[in-house]
């Protein structure tokens, strides 16, 4: 059966009141804010303090939603990245999230651990059914990450996204439990 929370490479936890820090240093990188999002306006560091020991504080029997945040931490302890559920819709069985890992951290397999083991445990403990996510058409490395994690390409929302002056395609891939089942 193996740990529910960790990977070949990485663990994953939950966000801990201290995790502020990285959290704010994070919001200041606008190449990434753009690759998961847009840019959002500045947050203060006292903002997001609060922010962040909010969501530690919660349990996550008292979320009704199964939308969380997790913390990527590498094989020394370090903070890598998150990966949070969102979306989530029991009575359908499907859910989406979102994933970031740092820059001087990416190509070691960590999106891979991470994305494997939030599928296995939303298919297998929570029952849900389908995951669907959605890229932006020029975050090559996601659509990579995705294609070879067994996503199928469902679908492409022709000028969805708009970052840094310029529209772009919105990719939509997706993954059911039988195709995560099945895959070696």
């Amino acid at each position: 059966m193996g740990k529910v929370w960790q990977g070949a490479h990485i663990r994953l936890r939950a966000v801990e009141p201290d995790d502020w820090e990285t959290f704010f240093r994070w919001n200041q990188d606008s190449d990434q804010a753009r690759r998961l999002d847009f840019v959002h306006f500045p947050i203060s560091a006292e903002a997001t303090r609060k922010y962040i020991a909010e969501r530690a504080g919660v349990r996550p029997a008292e979320r009704p939603d199964d939308a969380y945040a997790l913390v990527i931490e590498d094989a020394m302890g370090a903070a890598v990245g998150g990966i949070a559920t969102h979306a989530c819709d029991r009575r359908v069985g499907s859910f989406a999230y979102g994933l970031n890992v740092l820059p001087e951290h990416r190509g070691r397999g960590y999106a891979t651990d991470a994305v494997r083991l939030v599928l296995r445990y939303m298919f297998r403990e929570r029952r849900y059914q389908k995951c669907t996510i959605q890229v932006y058409d020029f975050n090559e490395a996601s659509v990579r990450l995705h294609e070879r994690l067994g996503f199928r390409r469902e679908g492409c929302l022709r000028r969805m996204g708009y970052t840094d002056g310029q529209y772009f395609d919105v990719l939509v891939y997706g993954i059911t439990a039988e195709e995560f089942a099945a895959l070696p």
